[in-house]
């Protein structure tokens, strides 16, 4: 008798361990464990771009290497399809999304998103020999614009009507305008700032006509709790000066952080 009712004990048990299944670990717990944080990122001046010994550097990545060692883990940038940074995301390939993303109201219902921590705005960008032909967005109808798939710059020319080629990073949408592929293309006011002008690869074009203004934030998984250490890291690296000199270092306009 003793026997069989330890045997139904014993397959009680592991019945009850089949059914409750065990606790899932946080995000926090999840890369702590692995001892790296993975940043999806594009080829995006002046937030993520290599230096010339194929570094990453940039404001997005200098603040993310600096959250890394708060959170005492090494940081992986892992370069991504725009248009696919939720799958990627979801899917964990990445951590997070950590590359001048403006907060819209797509991206806050797929992620969890942080505090904003930089204004931006989207910009069109035209050869300096025809900037002056286009003076007001209703000027800009006729054009073809090259956007990158995705972004918030596309979303813009759709809410236009307006023409547009699809490209798979803001890089490339200055490099159809250059070709004459695209009349114009319309990319984040930062990146143009950085990116377009005398004494740059592209000193033939120009950004004018700011279609709206932004904010940039982070993304992680729906529920993580990483968007909320991020936040209190940022509200830190804010105060002590360590956020605005790295603002400052790349030509980024810093949003005011919480405290």
């Amino acid at each position: 008798m003793k026997k069989t009712l330890a045997l139904l004990l014993a397959a009680l048990m592991a019945l009850t361990a089949m059914v409750i299944p065990a606790m899932a670990e946080t995000d926090m717990e999840y890369v702590k464990d692995k001892g790296k944080l993975v940043v999806g990122i594009t080829d995006f001046a002046p937030m993520d771009y290599k230096d010339e010994n194929g570094e990453w550097i940039g404001f997005d990545a200098d603040m993310a290497r600096a959250f890394g060692e708060y959170l005492g883990v090494e940081v992986e940038f892992v370069e991504i399809d725009w248009d696919n940074k939720i799958l990627e995301l979801n899917g964990k390939l990445i951590d997070c999304v950590w590359n001048g993303m403006t907060l819209t109201d797509e991206v806050k219902a797929a992620m969890e998103t942080s505090n904003a921590y930089a204004n931006n705005a989207q910009v069109v960008v035209l050869p300096v020999a025809k900037a002056n032909d286009y003076a007001d967005v209703a000027a800009l109808a006729g054009l073809s614009f090259a956007v990158e798939a995705g972004s918030a710059g596309e979303a813009e020319i759709d809410a236009l009507g307006y023409n547009k080629t699809p490209v798979q990073s803001q890089a490339n949408a200055l490099l159809e305008v250059k070709a004459g592929t695209s009349d114009a293309a319309v990319i984040d006011a930062l990146m143009a700032a950085a990116m377009v002008g005398e004494g740059t690869d592209y000193a033939d074009l120009t950004y004018t006509l700011p279609l709206n203004s932004e904010e940039y934030g982070v993304g992680f998984r729906k529920g993580s709790d990483l968007a909320a250490a991020l936040n209190e890291f940022m509200a830190a690296a804010y105060a002590d000066g360590t956020m605005m000199a790295i603002a400052e270092a790349y030509g980024v306009q810093a949003a005011i952080i919480p405290q």
